[in-house]
C-alpha cells in the first residue's frame, strides 16, 4: 500500500509545498503570456465576457466539493504522467502553429494530470466537474467559431423571414440578408445566436448542476440551451424587422440594438429557469 494512502490530500499539500511553489512557479513561466491574452479576450470580446464568470464557478464547484475531499485519501498514480506528457505535447504543438485555443486548452490537461499524478485518481474524479467546467472559459478558434455562425446566421434569417411573411410582412431573403420594401437588414454573427449559446452555454451547465441531482435533469438543462439560444435570436430578428419596418432602420441600429440583445438574452435565461423549475417537480422512477 502506497505510504501516502492513508493521509489526507491537505497533509500531502501541507508537506510538498516547497514543490508545489516551484511548479506554481513553472506553470507561470509556461502559460504567463498565455492566460492574460485570454482573459484580454473576454474583457475586449463579447462573445466570451462569460470567461470571466467560469474560473469563478469552477471554485464554487470546487468548494462544494470540499468536505468529500477533506476525507479522500491519497494515492499517487503514475499513470497521471502520461496525461501531463499529453497537455505538455499540446502546449509545444499549439506555441509552434501559434494555436491559443490549443495552448489554453493544454492548460487544463496539464492540471487534470498533475492532479491525478500527484492526488491519484479518486481525486481527480471528485474535481472533474470544476476542471471540466474551466474549458467553456477558453474562446474557440475562429475558423470554427465562423465556421458555425455562419450556418446558424442562415437558419436564423430563413425561419425569421417564414414568420414575417406570416405576419403579413412583404420580405425577402438573399442568405443571411433580409430584404423590406424599404431597407434591408443583415442577421450579423451578434444575431446568429452563437454569442448567446456559449454564454447561455455556461450558465445552463452551472445551474443544471446547482439546480438538479439527476443526470438526465442536468443533461436536459444543458441541450435546452442551444434551441432557447437560437430561439429567442430569432424572436429578436422578428421584432426588428417588424419595427424597422414600421419605425426605419434606426431601430436596428444602436441602443435599440444593444438593449434588445441583453433583453433576449435575460429572456433565454428565464425559460431556462423556468425548465429547470419544471423539472424539479417532475420525479424520475
Amino acid at each position: 500500500m502506497n505510504r501516502d494512502a492513508a493521509k489526507g490530500w491537505r497533509e500531502v499539500l501541507w508537506r510538498d509545498r516547497w514543490h508545489l511553489l516551484v511548479l506554481l512557479a513553472l506553470l507561470v513561466g509556461l502559460y504567463g503570456r498565455i492566460v492574460p491574452a485570454m482573459v484580454a479576450d473576454w474583457l475586449h470580446d463579447p462573445n466570451y465576457s462569460h470567461g470571466l464568470l467560469v474560473p469563478l464557478m469552477a471554485g464554487y464547484f470546487a468548494w462544494q466539493r470540499w468536505p468529500r475531499l477533506a476525507l479522500e485519501p491519497v494515492r499517487p498514480d503514475s499513470i497521471g504522467l502520461l496525461l501531463v506528457l499529453a497537455a505538455l505535447l499540446l502546449l509545444v504543438f499549439g506555441r509552434a502553429a501559434t494555436e491559443y485555443f490549443t495552448m489554453r486548452v493544454s492548460l487544463i490537461l496539464l492540471l487534470a494530470g498533475i492532479l491525478w499524478f500527484w492526488y491519484g485518481r479518486s481525486l481527480l474524479r471528485l474535481l472533474a466537474l470544476p476542471l471540466g467546467f474551466l474549458l467553456l472559459m477558453v474562446p474557440l478558434p475562429y475558423i470554427l467559431y465562423d465556421a458555425v455562425a455562419f450556418p446558424l446566421k442562415l437558419l436564423v434569417a430563413r425561419f425569421s423571414v417564414l414568420v414575417l411573411k406570416l405576419l403579413g410582412i412583404a420580405v425577402l431573403r438573399e442568405g443571411n440578408l433580409i430584404q423590406f420594401p424599404q431597407l434591408v437588414l443583415e442577421v450579423a454573427d451578434a444575431c446568429s445566436g452563437l454569442r448567446s449559446l456559449m454564454s447561455l452555454l455556461a450558465l445552463a451547465v452551472a445551474y443544471a448542476f446547482i439546480s438538479q441531482t439527476a443526470p438526465l435533469k442536468r443533461l436536459l438543462i444543458i441541450l435546452a440551451a442551444v434551441p432557447i439560444a437560437i430561439i429567442t435570436n430569432m424572436f429578436r430578428v422578428v421584432v426588428t424587422g417588424v419595427l424597422a419596418q414600421r419605425y426605419g432602420a434606426a431601430v436596428a441600429e444602436g441602443f435599440f440594438h444593444e438593449f434588445a440583445g441583453l433583453a433576449v438574452f435575460v429572456l433565454a435565461l428565464l425559460l431556462l429557469f423556468f425548465l429547470g423549475a419544471l423539472l424539479r417537480r417532475w420525479r424520475l422512477s
